[in-house]
């Protein structure tokens, strides 16, 4: 099947998610080419192409550095763990260790106490009924936890909320390019002199501290500290490659942890019943105390949440890849060179795979022993990728927002100022159009607890 350009690209230009998901219904999930002007590229939505691209054949389809999102993810975090070939391996078989699931359970009181650190900050703005920008309270939250994974104490939390703030602008920055994919690097774009401002930054903070930590690597288990003293072929690891391992693995675990957490808000404005639950699971396995690792397991529900959240939500919502010989997907010939787009927004929406109500928000999608049966295809579901290159970061994520929403459900009531769910808008990640803005109120178990 073939969208033609006159109707594909006024479509995708007014809203780029929902063209994406409408494509897919319209073919039935089958393999459908997008005319996009000078580009038309092949839309991947069945979980079984899904797997083929990112699984079985994903030696055939790398990221590929001429299209629009990697070329300047390129240009941000350079040769690490989102390159292909040799230069990624190596950066896995070094990252791998560091990201395991013993190893980030280990740090979880750590990031337990960071974040309700922070959240003390919250107390001023609720005894004044200020209204707060939630998206950049969880960038401060967020900060918290993964800097001191990532760093210990070598970053300082103005420095670590000034590269929150640079990512900010790399993500948006892009939005341009992604619009017009195939348009020459060369020719300026609106947002290129924002992206290149914006590495420098992260890299007029990071480097010092990165020289440093080689000089004197010291025994600490943070991420930093490990590769300082890490080796690869018996050689120590390059300032370049310890570099781009960095500041991809920041990039990646800070987006998605602030991106998803920031729609939640609006989510839970919406869904009483949800937000209720939420709540009274909260109440009963944290109490007014502070989250702590013993807590994690218990919060069955808030998991539950977070994963339907995931599947609505999802911080990558595109994935472009390149076909680097013919290949055949769904009885359709991809040829050698042709750009195909795969889309967990769209997959994880669409009716055909999640049934009438694939976009209600219904966390028993995700209830124990449920999961599987009530999703006919495996691979509908891929918020963290699929294969050899999924994130390493998924269990510091699952782990990171089960403390962060724990700790404010625990604390705070939210009003948002207004309860409607906004649009996403076209960036890198999946970030709202407008900003989600609400007052919190303080818990009265909350208060007393920490009166005392």
């Amino acid at each position: 099947m073939s969208v033609p350009a006159w109707k594909a690209l006024p479509s995708f230009l007014r809203d780029a998610h929902q063209s994406l998901v409408d494509a897919g219904e319209a073919a039935g999930g089958e393999v459908v080419r997008l005319g996009l002007g000078v580009s038309s590229p092949y839309l991947v939505t069945h979980p079984d192409h899904v797997r083929q691209v990112l699984q079985d054949r994903a030696a055939n389809y790398p990221r590929g550095d001429d299209t629009a999102l990697w070329r300047s993810v390129r240009k941000l975090v350079g040769d690490g763990i989102l390159a292909e070939g040799d230069t990624w391996l190596a950066s896995r078989r070094t990252l791998a260790p560091l990201f395991r699931r013993g190893r980030i359970d280990a740090l979880v009181d750590t990031m337990a106490e960071a974040i309700d650190e922070t959240t003390d900050g919250l107390d001023t703005a609720a005894a004044a009924g200020s209204v707060v920008d939630i998206g950049a309270e969880l960038s401060r939250l967020v900060c918290a936890a993964i800097m001191r994974v990532f760093f210990d104490s070598r970053v300082s939390v103005d420095d670590a909320l000034r590269i929150m703030a640079a990512q900010e602008d790399i993500v948006t920055s892009m939005a341009p390019r992604l619009l017009a994919p195939f348009a020459p690097w060369w020719i300026p774009m609106p947002g290129d002199r924002r992206f290149r401002r914006s590495v420098q930054t992260i890299d007029g903070i990071l480097l010092p501290v990165l020289r440093a930590a080689v000089r004197q690597p010291g025994d600490g288990d943070d991420v930093l500290s490990t590769l300082a003293r890490a080796q690869r072929d018996g050689q120590p690891l390059s300032e370049r490659q310890m570099r781009d391992d960095l500041v991809s693995m920041v990039a990646v675990t800070t987006e998605t942890s602030y991106v998803v957490l920031t729609w939640l808000w609006p989510v839970l404005a919406n869904h009483a019943d949800v937000a209720d639950r939420l709540y009274a699971e909260v109440d009963q396995v944290v109490g007014a105390g502070p989250v702590r690792a013993e807590h994690l397991p218990q919060l069955t529900y808030t998991q539950m949440v977070l994963s339907e959240l995931l599947r609505l939500y999802p911080a990558g919502w595109i994935v472009p890849r390149r076909a680097l010989a013919a290949d055949v997907l769904g009885g359709v010939r991809i040829e050698q060179g042709a750009t195909v787009i795969l889309s967990p927004y769209a997959t994880q929406r669409m009716k055909t795979y999640w049934g009438s109500t694939a976009e209600s928000f219904d966390p028993e999608r995700f209830a124990p022993g449920r999961a599987d049966a009530d999703t006919p295809h495996r691979h509908a579901y891929y918020p963290f990728g699929l294969g050899m290159h999924r994130c390493l970061g998924e269990h510091l994520f699952n782990v990171e927002a089960l403390l962060i929403v724990a700790t404010l459900i625990s604390r705070f009531r939210f009003t948002l100022t207004d309860p409607t769910v906004p649009a996403p808008r076209v960036a890198a990640s999946l970030r709202p159009r407008r900003r989600v803005e609400l007052t919190l109120s303080r818990r009265e178990h909350s208060v007393a607890s920490r009166s005392h």
